[in-house]
């Protein structure tokens, strides 16, 4: 499957939300109670959309995977861990229907994330994953990104990452 990416709009809200939904459900089954069990709420992704820009991939009219960037620093990042870099993207937020992991799609979303950042333009994407199980610390190095910290931040545990581009 090689889905193509387009930007998110308001009336995909309920779907990137069931996705995420999806996903959270995943990870608890498999890891037990975390951050990761609670998914948004449809309101939630629509506040997400206001602060980052959200990209998505379809299939048969349902959605397949989604990933959100943003100019703007998340809460739990400090940019003290991270390369000097004048203009950073954040990933903020990844998704891929546990149905279709391990299939290439998000490897291809990652792709079209360092596309975006370079055409945006930006030298690097940072974010943070889970430093847990149920965390996808090992897809991100496996994508390119270089672990560059970790911190426990409000009793979570997290790896920052960071891909220059």
């Amino acid at each position: 499957m090689r889905p193509t990416l387009q930007i998110a709009s308001a009336s995909d809200a309920s779907g990137i939300a069931a996705l995420h939904a999806a996903v959270a459900e995943r990870l608890t089954a498999e890891f037990g109670e975390g951050h990761w069990s609670r998914p948004p709420s449809e309101r939630g992704v629509l506040a997400g959309m206001r602060r980052s820009t959200v990209y998505l991939a379809r299939s048969r009219g349902r959605v397949i995977a989604t990933l959100a960037l943003s100019t703007r620093k998340p809460w739990a990042i400090d940019k003290t861990y991270f390369s000097p870099a004048g203009k950073p993207l954040y990933l903020t937020s990844m998704a891929i229907d546990p149905a279709l992991q391990r299939k290439g799609i998000g490897r291809r979303c990652m792709a079209h994330a360092a596309a975006v950042a370079r055409s945006w333009p930006a030298d690097a994407i940072r974010l943070d994953a889970y430093d847990t199980p149920a965390g996808a610390g090992g897809f991100y190095a496996k994508c390119g990104f270089r672990e560059v910290g970790r911190v426990v931040y409000r009793k979570t545990p997290l790896v920052y990452y960071e891909l220059v581009v």
